[in-house]
């Protein structure tokens, strides 16, 4: 279901940034615009549906990692998928230990102490993630399935480009292991 062209609020800023500004390409600087735009109203999608499950987006990014390294995974590689410090990696795995989502076990080294996810934690991350894949599907109804093809078509094709130029984006909520683990 397509809607016709309708204003958006890049179209109703962009010239009085391109008066600002020399030279931009005007198409560019609005797709732009948009892409950051949608990211952050992405953003605000997942601080609603993290809020309605009682967690912080970074909590539920953090029980993420969790539950794609196979429900479990030690603060290291934690910190490496989520690029963080182990100081915040601690503090983020203490809310979660404190609020019944994960729980820290004994590794055979005796070093490391890898946290598990609970059922409780796996269920709110469920849910959290149910919501949010609901929540963005409802969003793009508005585009008919062969324009969303499009649509990841053409941003399949930048972000391949951007990639290649500056390397891969992060990927915020996989480990080495459970990106090599997943089928």
């Amino acid at each position: 279901m397509d809607h016709p062209r309708t204003a958006d609020s890049v179209d109703r800023d962009l010239s009085t940034w391109l008066e600002q500004m020399a030279d931009v390409h005007p198409e560019v600087e609005a797709a732009r615009q948009r892409i950051g735009r949608l990211a952050r109203l992405f953003h605000r999608t997942l601080e609603q549906v993290a809020a309605a499950e009682r967690l912080s987006v970074s909590d539920w990014e953090a029980l993420s990692v969790v539950v794609r390294a196979r429900g479990r995974c030690t603060p290291t590689e934690l910190a490496s998928a989520l690029q963080l410090t182990s100081g915040t990696v601690s503090t983020r795995l203490n809310r979660l230990v404190a609020a019944g989502l994960v729980e820290v076990v004994e590794d055979a080294d005796g070093r490391s102490r890898p946290v598990t996810v609970t059922e409780e934690g796996h269920r709110r991350w469920q849910a959290a993630t149910a919501a949010r894949t609901r929540a963005e599907r409802e969003l793009f109804a508005v585009l008919s399935p062969a324009r969303t093809d499009d649509l990841n078509r053409l941003l399949r094709t930048l972000l391949h480009h951007y990639e290649t130029t500056l390397g891969e984006a992060p990927r915020h909520d996989v480990t080495d292991r459970s990106s090599a683990q997943s089928p």
